[in-house]
């Protein structure tokens, strides 16, 4: 069974042409299924049925798999299925009728002002790393970027003269992105004191952020450089790189932004994942409300 996944996985790769990461998650859910699978004694595709996998699937929520992952290994199953179905492996699909659990629907997470400017101030910028990630952190906030397409950045993505960067979102679909003076500065810095150093004089680099090793810089790897300058600037609350994306919309938004603006920055499909940020923003206007004015 573990053959068809591969097959499956190389269908996506071909005519889907999907991320390297979304191909990685289909294969573990997938795999796992079929381990799962074969420790029942299921040996053919052909031979899974339905309550095979609503046991799978209530194995996986035993064992305190959140809503958001039964619901990543619930589409998985469903397009694997599929593929199946279509293809002539199977002639009926025992996926069908697996209902999705409700999702628990949290508010994004927002720092504050006062605490996104402590986080970017924290690197120190007389090092070549200190130069690189004080240009990432900067950059994250004032473009709102998702963290895959600042890493995916190369050197000829970013016009530095008129201040804007071309990024490739989800989709592949491109757009074009403003940044303001403070990130301009760390980023000049940063190319023209700081990639130098970390660029190996052997090897040529298009990307724009490197890692010690004079490669790309990986998801992980800024992952934890955010960790780490959240711990050194006294934040308490477990951020993450997408918490500087959130906090870019939610703060153009608290100061005026209209949200079809703000969406195109962002790179949203859909005006109501926008929108989310503009709730936020009106919950808070009725606290300083409610704590500010005689009557309230």
């Amino acid at each position: 069974m573990k053959s068809l996944v591969n097959s499956f996985i190389r269908f996506l790769s071909v005519e889907r042409s999907l991320s390297k990461n979304t191909l990685e998650s289909y294969g573990r859910d997938l795999l796992n299924l079929m381990d799962y699978m074969e420790s029942q004694g299921i040996e053919e595709a052909a031979a899974i049925q339905k309550h095979h996998l609503a046991h799978y699937l209530l194995q996986l929520k035993e064992d305190g798999r959140k809503p958001s992952t039964l619901s990543r290994h619930i589409v998985s199953i469903r397009a694997f299925f599929h593929y199946l179905l279509l293809e002539g492996f199977i002639d009926r699909d025992p996926s069908i009728y697996i209902e999705s659990p409700k999702q628990e629907t949290k508010p994004p997470q927002i720092l504050s002002m006062e605490h996104t400017s402590l986080l970017l101030d924290t690197p120190q910028s007389v090092t070549t790393a200190g130069k690189r990630d004080k240009a990432m952190l900067e950059l994250l906030y004032a473009t709102g970027m998702r963290v895959s397409e600042l890493i995916s950045l190369d050197v000829p993505s970013v016009n530095r003269q008129l201040g804007f960067i071309q990024c490739v979102g989800s989709n592949r679909k491109e757009r074009i992105v403003p940044f303001g003076r403070k990130a301009a500065e760390a980023l000049n810095d940063y190319l023209e004191h700081g990639r130098v150093g970390l660029l190996r004089q052997s090897k040529q680099e298009d990307a724009l952020f490197l890692n010690h090793l004079g490669t790309r810089m990986t998801r992980q790897g800024f992952w934890k450089t955010v960790k780490k300058y959240a711990k050194e600037a006294g934040i308490e609350a477990d951020i993450t790189p997408h918490t500087l994306r959130h906090s870019f919309a939610a703060h153009l938004l608290e100061n005026g932004a209209d949200v079809r603006t703000v969406q195109a920055l962002l790179g949203h499909a859909d005006v109501a994942t926008t929108q989310k940020y503009s709730k936020l923003t009106k919950v808070k206007m009725k606290d300083v409300y409610n704590s500010a004015h005689p009557r309230a």
